[in-house]
Parts: C-alpha cells; structure tokens; sequence
C-alpha cells in the first residue's frame, strides 16, 4: 500500500529535534518534498523567471527569516487540477517564492505534503515532487544566485531555515 502523502519520516524528526546536524544526514540520505511549479491551463505559469519560479502571497516566514508576500503567479487556474501524484527527480520546473519589488527567490523544502499543505491549505492546485540529494543539489548550483532563504516546514510547528550556500554545503 502506498502512502497518499510523500513524506520523509528522517526529516521529520530532524526538524522536531531541531538538530541540525540529523536534518543535513535526512537531506543526503533520504528524500524531500519539493513545490511543484503548477502552470495554468493552457500556458506557462505567469511570474516564472529562470529558476522556475513563482511568487506566492499568504506564505509567512518563521524563525526571524524572510517571508514570502510577492505577487500572485503560477498558483491560479483551472477547475481541476492534475494529479499524477508526486514526481521524484527534476523532471519539472520547482515553485520558489518571492518578495514584492526584488529579484531574490525563496526555496520552500518541507518533510510531508501535509506540511506543504498546512502553508497552503486553500490552494486548489498544490503538487509536490520528491527530490533526493542529487536532485536538491543540481537545483541549488543551477539556481544558487537568486536563492536568498530556504526554510523547512515553514508552516510549523518545527520551521528550520538555512541560507542556500550553507545546504549546499551539507549536501556535498
């Protein structure tokens, strides 16, 4: 039987713990869930820019980080959403977050869909992916220069968050 929700139980606990150290091991060794960049119907997403990204409103910071209240974009749509349920690798493009009036994107990783769910729980068309290592790796070298945050299961109740040259590092 398969579970309906990906999760990382490593990550979980690493961020409950907020060990630092346990939640870099769960990165290297396990999976995360990933934001899927969700285009509209009938088009690209609107906001996407070369990180795949797109502004999000409604999202907040924890932990004395960034917040994510950009324009709206890539989020908005059609009446039934795809699900092909979760896609491991980088097969398509990640849902970054930015802020009004800069160019710098934040990178959203969160241990359960659930937990993706809970920071957007009236967005009709959240998807996530499943990035091992390698995968969170290749995104963060491609992307590293409009990356200004990452945070961990933003929503709570364990929010970590990292500056995206320091979870490369501990990815390597």
């Amino acid at each position: 039987m398969t579970d309906p929700s990906p999760r990382s139980e490593a990550l979980e606990l690493a961020l409950a713990s907020q060990d630092v150290a346990a939640v870099a091991f769960a990165l290297r060794h396990d999976v995360v869930v990933v934001p899927k960049l969700v285009a509209p119907a009938g088009g690209a997403a609107a906001g996407t820019d070369a990180a795949g990204a797109s502004g999000a409103s409604g999202a907040s910071g924890a932990g004395g980080g960034s917040t994510a209240d950009g324009a709206e974009g890539g989020a908005g749509g059609a009446d039934e959403p795809a699900d092909d349920g979760p896609v491991f690798g980088a097969a398509e493009q990640v849902r970054v977050f930015g802020r009004e009036n800069t160019d710098k994107r934040i990178l959203l990783l969160f241990s359960s869909a659930d937990a993706y769910a809970a920071m957007v729980p009236d967005d009709p068309r959240r998807e996530v992916m499943l990035y091992d290592a390698d995968a969170l790796r290749a995104f963060l070298d491609v992307h590293l220069d409009v990356l200004e945050q990452v945070f961990f299961d933003i929503a709570g109740p364990h929010t970590m968050a990292a500056t995206p040259e320091d979870l490369l590092k501990a990815l390597r």
